[in-house]
């Protein structure tokens, strides 16, 4: 089961920029399905960017598409997640996941220990 660690989450005005990044204590090549996950308090976490890491496809919810980026450094054994143009709505708890099978994409997750994003306006 891979192991996750986020970081970079910070605090930043409305229309600034922040990359997070998350080291997978797993060759992020091994597991097909890379993503990044948030939620705020009262809310269900909610899928934000995935990342097949066989083709390369990437999809995107609709609320960060065009803004946020998600990619994959094999040399550092990292996922990261740049975020720009930020808004105040994009405030939540930031979680890295590998999906817990290594070649098919279930559904199910393994989780990092999530990293806060605030944006101000």
């Amino acid at each position: 089961q891979a192991q996750l660690v986020e970081s970079g989450g910070g605090s930043v005005e409305s229309g600034g920029s922040l990359r997070l990044s998350c080291v997978v204590y797993v060759m992020p090549a091994r597991k097909k399905c890379l993503a990044w996950f948030r939620q705020v308090p009262g809310k269900e976490r909610e899928g934000v960017a995935g990342l097949n890491t066989r083709s390369g496809s990437t999809e995107y919810s609709d609320s960060v598409k065009g803004r946020f980026t998600i990619s994959q450094d094999n040399a550092k054994n990292t996922v990261d997640l740049q975020m720009n143009s930020l808004k105040p709505e994009d405030t939540a708890m930031y979680y890295c996941a590998a999906d817990k099978y290594d070649d098919y994409c279930s559904d199910s997750w393994s989780w990092g220990q999530g990293t806060q994003v605030t944006v101000s306006s």
